[in-house]
């Protein structure tokens, strides 16, 4: 007997939507394997739930609202206006303008990514750049040297500068020619990122914090036991959150991907939540104290809405004069964005198996990278508007794909959940921190285990390719360890080459045969797709040429001809040019 799902699943499948979205069934020459209909709603509540720590734990909201925004600070004695009482309830306001606004543009540029783009990946306010958006920029409270609506202008600015950026191919092109065994540790880095965020108080279930003596220890006490931020030896580990945490959300999770039950990282972070939710037991969300009775009162709502009042379009455009750290603060969210987004989404992609091994491009890339909010273009613009910091693409999303999703609908879904959050902001930001930690570490641990791809064998590869991956953690970025991979892969590769042209040949490092090759000449060109198809005198050269059919398959050998994939890859290849040659040979001039 047909169960419901099965039903469910092929019924959108053979619609409209599903050959729209790729769905295994469709019949579309690019069907992604697996892809399900129910599948992909799933995945998208689990990128939902493990991204939900934006709302609920009101980090980016908080941070942001530590610039002052748009509150004015009169008091001559005190530039930070810490006792100003009317100073402190604009920026109530101003931080419920945050939360409303954080959750607009994750709808927004999520459902964009998934519809635009078909991608399985979230976006929304990053939590890195914020920081040095409000402390450095704008400065605690307005503090710093660009005032706060100047440095949304920069931000505004910014996002289209991305816009030609991504039109002319440079990100897509940036992605390939980056080094294998950096892109695959910048995959490894990622997931050790997400563990170090799943193992924090702020997005965690609190296990670790920094510390004085050492960068960070070992923490599990309550936030009331700690001392300037550090937990006393006798309180450690005895935080009753944070083993609920562990066993509800982690073991349980773990145990239930074991047998791989469908939406178990939804389950664990639910489990954990309604146990969280009652105010008499110790492990509650809704302590007896002052913000625990505001957090109460605000989830006993249910339903509220706030509308955003004083930062909603406040750009300044006034740039005569200004100080040099607004160029400097344009220039870093530039470049920040172009490598911290691009690795982010590549890495996602290749979790995802969107990833193309020929062309080392993911379907949809040229899109993806202009939906993309925080280096992709038009949402990073937009979410100036909303007074906020750049947006990003979310790691999180791996939740979302480790449960399956493969298409934007998983996207789609996590920007409808967060566009409800907006109505039903008091119970989605009640979900605790300690819901999710364990989740983002699972996740983790997945994405790490491309790490037995990288290049051992040659310290040109393993090296840098090693300090990319302890560098995104280390530092809590992404662009970051990037930098470091590719700079190290640069200064160790060209001095090899150097000494061995400089000897004639004689001096060679002796592991150099096992080094994997590299060229700026990567398959696909500089050029993106649509403008190589449009100087080509394709009239329709939005659309991809036909002969381009299915990335090749991810197993070590091709499913139907149980060759190896390498000789899978030279007959499509081969196939591929022959049909680009009587494309090109039919092609009427322009």
């Amino acid at each position: 007997m047909v169960s419901i799902t099965t039903k469910i699943n092929d019924a959108v499948a053979g619609s409209i939507v599903g050959r729209r979205f790729r769905l295994q069934g469709s019949g579309h020459i690019k069907t992604r394997e697996n892809a399900c209909f129910l599948t992909e709603i799933r995945a998208g509540l689990a990128t939902f739930f493990a991204m939900a720590y934006i709302i609920s734990s009101q980090v980016n909201a908080t941070i942001l609202t530590d610039s002052g925004g748009t509150c004015v600070c009169t008091d001559a004695k005190d530039p930070t206006c810490a006792t100003d009482v009317d100073y402190s309830l604009c920026l109530q306001l101003i931080h419920r303008d945050f939360i409303t606004g954080t959750a607009t543009i994750a709808a927004l540029a999520s459902f964009s990514m998934g519809l635009f783009a078909n991608m399985p990946i979230a976006l929304a306010p990053g939590m890195g750049l914020n920081a040095y958006f409000t402390y450095t920029v704008v400065g605690f409270h307005g503090t710093g040297p660009v005032p706060y609506r100047l440095a949304l202008t920069a931000v505004f600015v910014e996002g289209f500068i991305f816009v030609a950026l991504s039109l002319l191919g440079l990100r897509q092109w940036l992605a390939r020619v980056i080094p294998t065994s950096v892109k695959l540790a910048s995959s490894v880095g990622i997931g050790l990122y997400l563990t170090i965020i799943g193992m924090t108080y702020s997005a965690g279930i609190g296990i670790i914090t920094g510390a004085t003596d050492t960068p960070l220890e070992l923490a599990g006490c309550r936030i009331e036991d700690q001392v300037k931020g550090v937990c006393p030896g006798s309180a450690k580990m005895r935080n009753p959150a944070m083993w609920v945490g562990i066993f509800c959300g982690g073991f349980f999770t773990a145990i239930l991907l074991a047998y791989k039950i469908r939406g178990a990282i939804i389950a664990g972070i639910l489990l954990v939540s309604v146990i969280s939710w009652p105010r008499n037991t110790t492990v509650t969300y809704f302590p007896y104290t002052a913000i625990g009775n505001d957090n109460f009162d605000f989830f006993k709502k249910v339903v509220t809405f706030h509308p955003i009042t004083n930062s909603l379009v406040v750009q300044n455009w006034d740039v005569m004069g200004v100080t040099g750290q607004f160029w400097l603060g344009l220039i870093t969210f530039l470049y920040v964005d172009i490598l911290d987004c691009t690795g982010t989404l590549y890495s996602m992609a290749r979790f995802a198996g969107a990833i193309n091994p020929e062309t080392q491009d993911f379907e949809g890339s040229a899109v993806a990278y202009l939906v993309d909010v925080r280096t992709t273009a038009f949402s990073i613009s937009v979410g100036s508007l909303f007074g906020l910091s750049p947006v990003t693409a979310f790691i999180e999303s791996g939740a979302g794909i480790s449960e399956g999703g493969k298409t934007g609908i998983t996207a789609m879904v996590t920007g409808t959940c967060f566009f409800i959050s907006i109505f039903f902001a008091p119970i989605f930001a009640s979900i605790p921190p300690w819901a999710t930690g364990c989740t983002l570490i699972i996740v983790g641990a997945m994405m790490a285990s491309v790490a037995r791809s990288i290049n051992w064998k040659y310290i040109g590869d393993s090296l840098p390719a090693f300090i990319t991956l302890a560098v995104m953690p280390f530092t809590y970025s992404i662009a970051y360890g990037l930098i470091a991979g590719i700079v190290s892969y640069i200064i160790i590769n060209t001095t090899v080459w150097l000494i061995e042209v400089i000897s004639f040949g004689r001096i060679v490092a002796p592991d150099k045969e096992f080094k994997e090759p590299w060229t700026y000449k990567v398959k696909g060109g500089f050029l993106p797709a649509w403008l190589v198809r449009a100087t080509r005198g394709k009239k329709d050269f939005w659309h991809e040429d036909e002969c381009y059919g299915p990335a090749s398959p991810s197993p070590s050998y091709d499913d139907t001809t149980e060759l190896p994939i390498y000789d899978s890859l030279s007959r499509a290849r081969a196939e591929r040019e022959s049909c680009v040659h009587q494309l090109s040979a039919q092609a009427e001039p322009i």
